[in-house]
């Protein structure tokens, strides 16, 4: 894919989050690493709705803005997450009401935010784990995921937000808001009871699926 169209992919998708309010006003923040190693980030304090492709941070491999207007402040997150996974080609950051809301919830494991509550869920988010509240662009949020290892590639920032990693734009996109609703569906059954799917159910969908789950988490929450 060309540099124009991947700009466009993240105009694209940018827009598609900001309309169905899982990211108001200037929040929330979309990466994306090219071959060279340079990357395409959105600028600081733009609203994911109204992108503009030609003014999209250009990064070199060192982080040095090439072209574009300046370049979110959450750039330590975005570095420390393809620091730790390989694989990961784009990372979405959002502030999306019901996962932001999960985070301040007094029973949430730090290492599984959420029960395993759907196949698609296990399937796109893997599982996720809560990173402590840092200022918002504070650098030592770098030292907090590292510290993950690259286990996860979902994260929630305590009273902030998500930041998913994907292979590719679209599967970070899909699994930020599989989290979303995930969280959603948490909310909405506290304090019912719910049947969650069974230590045999999700290691079904760990072998079928070939998922890599924390070792931790593979039995439930």
């Amino acid at each position: 894919m060309t540099d124009a169209k991947y700009r466009e992919e993240i105009c694209r998708f940018g827009r598609s989050l900001f309309e169905r309010g899982l990211t108001p006003g200037s929040s929330g923040n979309i990466s994306l690493r090219l071959d060279d190693g340079g990357w395409l980030v959105t600028p600081t304090n733009a609203s994911l709705g109204f992108l503009d492709p030609a003014r999209i941070a250009r990064l070199d491999a060192q982080g040095k803005l090439v072209s574009g207007d300046a370049p979110t402040k959450e750039i330590p997150l975005h570095t420390a997450l393809y620091d730790t996974r390989p694989s990961a080609r784009a990372i979405v950051h959002l502030h999306s009401t019901h996962a932001v809301a999960i985070t301040m919830l007094p029973e949430i494991d730090p290492k599984a935010v959420l029960p395993p509550m759907t196949p698609y869920y296990l399937m796109r988010a893997g599982q996720t784990a809560l990173v402590p509240y840092f200022r918002p662009g504070d650098p030592a949020v770098a030292s907090a995921i590292k510290g993950l290892a690259g286990r996860y590639s979902s994260v929630l920032l305590a009273n902030h937000g998500p930041v998913v990693a994907g292979e590719t734009l679209e599967a970070a996109v899909f699994a930020t808001e599989e989290l979303e609703e995930t969280a959603k569906l948490y909310l909405l059954l506290r304090g019912l009871n719910p049947r969650y799917l069974s230590p045999e159910q999700v290691s079904d969908l760990v072998r079928v699926f070939r998922l890599t789950l924390p070792k931790h988490d593979e039995h439930g929450h």
